[in-house]
């Protein structure tokens, strides 16, 4: 029994195309010593077991791929929606802007000064809020396209 134990224990590297090996033995001490076996070899018997891994065994594929791959789209979404958010938010950022520009320039006309002074003032606030409006259209109809192309990106992976 004991050279049947350890031939197995000794062969056991040599299974090279499996992942992992185990093997149950069992360990009794008696007035003659310890003795090693397959079977049990009395009441105070007790078992142990081997387990042997080879390192170069191919691993079976499994779900891994579809785990990283998933992780790798719930952090692209994440990252896709709060890029959009951003642009959202850059977006109240320029209308605060313009709306504050705007009214600053109001604020220009309602000044006390001459009929003439007064005339060229309308014509200058007229041509500052007509380049305000132009800049933040122009700088809004930007950000739209990005947050399209954010969205049609996150449909994509949703």
């Amino acid at each position: 029994m004991l050279k049947s134990l350890f031939t197995t224990l000794l062969i056991l590297p040599f299974f090279v195309s499996a992942e992992k090996v185990t093997i149950s033995y069992y360990k009794c001490v008696s007035d003659r010593g310890t003795i090693f076996s397959q079977h049990p070899c009395g009441n105070n018997g007790t078992v142990h077991t081997l387990t042997h891994s080879n390192p170069e065994a191919k691993i079976p594929p499994e779900n891994h791929f579809k785990t990283l791959n998933n992780l790798e789209k719930q952090q692209i979404v994440r990252n896709l929606k709060r890029e959009i958010r951003a642009k959202r938010q850059k977006s109240a950022i320029l209308s605060r802007d313009r709306d504050r520009e705007s009214r600053e320039q109001q604020a220009r006309l309602n000044r006390v000064m001459d009929d003439r002074k007064k005339q060229q003032t309308i014509q200058d606030v007229k041509k500052q809020l007509k380049s305000i409006n132009k800049q933040y259209l122009k700088d809004i109809k930007d950000i739209d396209k990005q947050i399209v192309r954010l969205e049609k990106q996150l449909a994509r992976y949703q």
